[in-house]
């Protein structure tokens, strides 16, 4: 049955995956999908159109350079007409039935703006991050410095903004936060939160987006029903320190915009550095495991 649904997907050197991702929407029998290419290197898109190039739902964007996710998303939201826009990582695949569950919660509930499904490892392990609460300055540390292992001394204290490790639940259940990876929203909710924040480049934007639904108004709903197999970090495996880079560039973003009004301004400071330390470190540990993968390669 054709969904009230189109489907939009941020592409950069998703190899082999972004054939399967495609795959598996185009069997959802959705209206639109149409594939943003942030001036791939690869032969992912080659791959796509060699398969399903004859497909006329599909529609290709190509970008002459990486203008990143959120702007990514928006331009392809230019080309979208259904009442409902699902915004899909080129990593996942689409378990069936997936879209229509999502679909019909929203569908069931006007102030629901998003909705987004259960990610899973291909294990069927829940994967973090499909289910969250805000990552408020004090959840953010505990997690940065993964204090949440304390969490069973006092939950209050030192839980941090990930949810799976909850039991999951029976039914769709109203969240703080979804995951970009898969974010099926109304358009009229997008609309009226101005579309996605391109002040982001990779991370975070979809906390913000979550942010901005929430303060205008709309609920978020994660759909347990829903399941996306993710294959997790994927595609920033080949440039880590990149990723790192604009993963905490977001947090500092997400926390000016949201939060820093709220705290007094030494506070701020300390959570700035504490950031900037923290993406040190990622920098050292990734230059340390590439130093010595090298190595052995040597060897």
């Amino acid at each position: 049955m054709p969904q009230s649904c189109d489907v939009v997907i941020v592409n950069y050197n998703a190899g082999p995956l972004l054939e399967d991702c495609v795959g598996s929407v185009l069997a959802q029998g959705v209206n639109r999908l149409v594939l943003v290419d942030n001036a791939s290197h690869d032969d992912s898109l080659q791959r796509v159109q060699a398969r399903y190039g004859t497909d006329e739902r599909l529609v290709v964007m190509r970008n002459e350079r990486n203008i990143g996710f959120a702007a990514g998303c928006n331009l392809g939201i230019t080309l979208c007409v259904q009442p409902h826009i699902l915004f899909l990582n080129p990593d996942t695949v689409l378990q069936a039935g997936a879209i229509q569950r999502m679909s019909n919660v929203l569908r069931h509930s006007n102030d629901l703006g998003m909705a987004g499904g259960l990610l899973c490892n291909f294990d069927g392990s829940e994967q973090p991050g499909g289910r969250r609460v805000f990552p408020t300055p004090r959840r953010a540390i505990i997690r940065a410095f993964n204090l949440s292992g304390l969490a069973k001394l006092s939950p209050r204290l030192f839980s941090d903004f990930l949810l799976h490790r909850e039991p999951l639940p029976t039914r769709p259940l109203n969240v703080e936060a979804i995951s970009g990876a898969c974010m099926l929203v109304k358009r009229e909710a997008l609309d009226s939160v101005g579309g996605w924040d391109e002040g982001y480049f990779l991370h975070c934007e979809d906390l913000d987006l979550c942010m901005r639904f929430r303060l205008g108004g709309w609920k978020v709903c994660f759909v347990p029903q829903a399941r996306i197999f993710h294959a997790w970090g994927a595609c920033s495996r080949s440039r880590p320190v990149f990723v790192e880079w604009h993963k905490h560039r977001g947090m500092i973003r997400f926390y000016g915009k949201f939060f820093r009004d709220d705290y007094p301004k030494a506070l701020s400071w300390c959570i700035s550095a504490g950031v900037w330390l923290r993406f040190a470190v990622m920098v050292g540990y990734h230059s340390t495991k590439r130093l010595w993968r090298n190595f052995g390669r040597v060897q």
